[in-house]
C-alpha cells in the first residue's frame, strides 16, 4: 500500500476505540482519560490523586485495521521534579495481533514541575505532539497502542491510510486490579511492561488497571468505581501507601478494610476477590510514615526516600508494613469463613528478602524494569494460572 498525506483518514476519537479507562472527558483539545469516573474525582480534590488517575496506566487504543501507517497526536503532560535528575519521556508500545511491534515517545506536551521539598506545583502549557507508527503489515489485523503509564496524556487526532473501526473483543475474563503506585507502573520500562500488563498478559485476561501512585488509601470512592466496574476478576493491593503517607492508625485501618471490601462486593457478590499485602520495602517494614524526600541524596542529584516515622510510634498504632501484613491476613481469614471468594496473597511472595538483594529499589519505595518483571511473572503464576485464586473459573 503506498500512500501520501493527503490519502489519510482521520478517524473521531470516541469511546469504542479505547479500553481500559473509566471515564472520558472532553477538552478543548481531545479526549482525556481518566481512571476514575468524574463522580470520584468531584470528591477528591488531592493534587497527586488528580495527577495518577488521569495517568492512563493499562488505558489502550484498540483497532481493526488494514493500515501500514497509524499517527496518533496527543497532548501528554511531562513531570519535572525540582533537583532531581530529568525523568525519560512517556513511551508509547504498539502491539499487533498481540505482539509487540514498535515502541515511540511523544516529544513536547506540557510541563509538570514538582518541588516536593516545598510542596509546590507549576504547570506550563507546550505544543501537540506526534506518535508514528510505520511498516504495519499490509493485511487485517487488531493494532493496540498502549499510552505512556505515567504521563498524563489528552488524544488530540488519529489518522491512518486506511479505514478503521474498534477492534472486537477476545471473550478473555476482565481483570479489574487496584493498588499504588508500584501496580500504576512507578518505574517500569513502558505501558505494556508494567507488572500488571505482564501478568494480565501472561494469564490470558483483560486488565483495567486502578493502580492510583500514592492514592491506594481506602477511600469510599475508590470501592464505589471498584463496585461499578464490570468484572470477572478483581485484586486490592493495599497498605503501602496508608504507610507512607502516615494517614490512619490500626484503629481506624481495620474497620476502612472492611468498608472498603464490603463496597466492592456489593457489585460484585461472588466474583474472585484477591487481597494482596505490601511487597518488601525495608525502610517501612518496621519504621512508620511519613515517607519523605531524602535530601542529602536530592542535593545530589538522586531521588530517594526514607522513613521519617519513629518504631516505637507502633505502640500507639503507628502502621507499618509487618502490621498491615497481619492485619490484611486476619481479615481475610475471618471474611472468608462467609465469602468462599475471598482470597488473600502475601505481598512478599511477589517481591521479597531475596529479590530486594538482587534487585533492589533504587529510590527505596519503587521497584525497576527488572523487578516488575519478576512480580508481572509470580502474579499470573501465583493468582491468574490455573488453581490460583483469580485463576478458577467454574464459578
Amino acid at each position: 500500500m503506498t500512500s501520501t498525506p493527503s490519502d489519510w483518514i482521520t478517524t473521531p476519537l470516541t469511546a469504542g476505540l479505547v479500553r481500559g479507562a473509566l471515564d472520558l472527558e472532553r477538552t478543548e483539545h481531545g479526549l482525556l482519560p481518566h481512571r476514575l469516573p468524574a463522580r470520584a474525582r468531584a470528591q477528591c480534590a488531592d493534587p497527586q490523586l488528580r495527577m495518577a488517575e488521569s495517568q492512563p496506566s493499562g488505558v489502550r487504543l484498540a483497532l481493526r485495521t488494514r493500515a501500514t501507517v497509524v499517527e496518533l497526536d496527543t497532548l501528554p503532560t511531562k513531570r519535572v521534579y525540582t533537583g532531581a535528575p530529568a525523568r525519560p519521556d512517556g513511551v508509547y508500545d504498539l502491539l499487533v495481533d498481540g505482539r509487540p511491534a514498535g515502541r515511540a515517545i511523544a516529544a513536547g506536551g506540557n510541563t509538570l514541575t514538582i518541588d516536593m521539598t516545598a510542596g509546590t506545583a507549576e504547570q506550563r502549557p507546550g505544543p501537540v505532539a506526534t506518535v508514528r507508527f510505520t511498516g504495519l503489515p499490509e493485511r487485517v489485523k487488531d493494532v493496540e497502542i498502549w499510552l505512556p503509564h505515567n504521563e498524563t496524556t489528552e488524544l488530540v487526532a488519529l489518522r491512518t491510510d486506511a479505514p478503521v473501526e474498534p477492534a472486537p473483543g477476545r471473550g478473555r475474563p476482565v481483570w479489574l486490579h487496584h493498588g499504588s503506585s508500584i501496580s500504576h507502573g512507578s518505574d517500569a520500562a513502558s505501558p505494556t511492561t508494567t507488572w500488571p500488563a505482564l501478568a494480565a498478559s501472561l494469564g490470558g485476561v483483560e486488565l483495567t488497571n486502578l493502580g492510583l501512585g500514592g492514592s491506594a488509601l481506602l477511600d469510599p470512592f475508590t470501592a464505589r468505581a471498584l463496585r461499578d466496574t464490570p468484572a470477572d476478576l478483581i485484586s486490592v493491593k493495599l497498605g503501602i501507601n496508608l504507610v507512607n503517607t502516615d494517614l490512619m492508625r490500626l484503629r481506624a485501618f481495620g474497620p476502612a478494610v472492611h468498608g472498603f471490601l464490603d463496597t466492592v462486593r456489593e457489585g460484585h457478590p461472588g466474583t474472585p476477590l484477591l487481597v494482596v499485602s505490601p511487597v518488601l520495602c525495608p525502610i517501612h517494614e518496621d519504621t512508620p510514615g511519613p515517607s519523605v524526600p531524602d535530601l542529602s541524596a536530592l542535593s545530589s542529584g538522586r531521588l530517594r526516600f526514607r522513613a521519617a516515622g519513629d518504631p516505637a510510634e507502633v505502640a500507639q498504632g503507628k502502621l507499618t508494613l509487618r502490621v498491615v501484613r497481619e492485619e490484611l491476613a486476619r481479615i481475610v481469614r475471618e471474611r472468608a469463613a462467609e465469602d468462599p471468594w475471598l482470597h488473600h496473597l502475601d505481598g512478599r511472595e511477589l517481591y521479597g528478602e531475596a529479590d530486594f538483594a538482587e534487585l533492589p529499589l533504587p529510590d527505596g519505595l519503587h521497584p525497576d524494569a527488572a523487578a516488575h518483571r519478576r512480580i508481572g511473572e509470580r502474579f499470573a503464576s501465583l493468582a491468574l494460572a490455573p488453581g490460583g485464586p483469580l485463576g478458577r473459573r467454574d464459578r
